[in-house]
């Protein structure tokens, strides 16, 4: 749980022309979106992704350069869909393996997160990863990856899915290949709201709420040192945002944390009692004597930053509002 360890590998920047590779970890998806995204990585990087119609991810099947194959839904590949899930553990399971080993890939976008991941990321070689640095895309259901690759010691970067990219938004777009681009860059969000003054810096680490507390519970979450924790969630209840928390901070899981980030909590309306997310976030989050911030523009809301998980992150909350910089190193 406590961890003291070096700082993570950041992988190499990526550059046009490099190759990628779109997968389904969690619940299947959007297929015109998917296919549209896919559309626009083609135009700057090489993907590769399971169209059902062969071994995946093989360099002579046409889907290296040049316009992808957006072949019919099939059972077996990337459009798969078994009830909630974007196929079953195995394909999901081999999907994901392959693009970890492939020897060309520089980066794995996630199609869409949901639910699903955690049903067998744990038991893939992530030693592999470790030995080949690659960048891991996505949030959400995807915070299940970014635990297990911050477990292997690499960065990995807390963004949109290929789905959003499908939707045309240019600034989304434009965050996103500065990110992988240029992941040394820094990033300062001003006019954050402070809930609890201070200042502090560390490795930033974190993702969705609820799959944090579930990796928890599977023993994979490992909370490095002196991070800066950053949470978000989408449709939960207040009561359920406490339940999390207080489990965490029971099992010690928010003792290392030097700081608190907040993204979005989207759609986490009061139940009949009355009590809004915001009054949990306070009453479970201040009482850690740690700088909390909100207000970071990450997550479920219409704007979704990427933010490298295992870059350097700072939180300046002097007064009222506050600022945090991110960075890649």
């Amino acid at each position: 749980m406590l961890a003291s360890s070096p700082p993570p590998i950041l992988p190499p920047a990526l550059r046009p022309g490099d190759t990628v590779a779109v997968i389904a970890p969690s619940s299947p998806f959007e297929h015109v979106l998917a296919r549209v995204g896919i559309g626009w990585l083609a135009q700057r990087y090489r993907v590769l992704f399971d169209a059902g119609e062969g071994p995946p991810f093989d360099d002579d099947d046409g889907r290296r350069g040049g316009p992808p194959s957006l072949s019919a839904p099939s059972h077996h590949g990337l459009f798969a869909r078994a009830g909630y899930l974007a196929g079953s553990d195995a394909r999901r399971s081999d999907e994901l393996a392959r693009a970890l080993s492939h020897p060309d890939v520089r980066a794995i976008f996630a199609a869409r997160g949901g639910y699903g991941a955690n049903r067998f990321v744990h038991r893939l070689d992530w030693s592999v990863l470790a030995a080949r640095p690659r960048w891991i895309v996505g949030f959400s259901d995807v915070t299940a990856l970014h635990v297990e690759a911050a477990r292997a010691g690499v960065a990995s970067l807390h963004g949109v899915h290929v789905t959003a990219l499908g939707r045309g938004d240019a600034r989304a777009r434009a965050a996103l290949i500065r990110a992988l681009e240029e992941p040394l860059g820094e990033r300062r969000f001003d006019g954050l709201t402070t809930l609890r003054a201070g200042v502090a810096e560390g490795p930033l680490f974190g993702g969705n709420l609820a799959l944090l507390h579930a990796c928890a519970a599977a023993g994979r979450l490992r909370v490095p040192e002196g991070c800066i924790l950053l949470l978000e969630d989408v449709t939960e209840r207040p009561y359920r945002i406490d339940r999390m928390l207080a489990t965490l901070d029971v099992g010690g899981h928010l003792a290392p944390a030097a700081a608190v980030v907040l993204g979005d909590f989207e759609q986490c309306a009061p139940g009949t009692d009355g009590i809004t997310v915001d009054e949990v976030l306070r009453d479970r989050l201040l009482p850690l004597g740690i700088p909390v911030v909100a207000g970071l523009p990450i997550g479920h809301g219409h704007r979704n930053e990427p933010a490298i998980l295992g870059g350097h992150a700072r939180v300046l909350a002097h007064g009222p509002d506050a600022a945090v910089t991110l960075a890649g190193a």
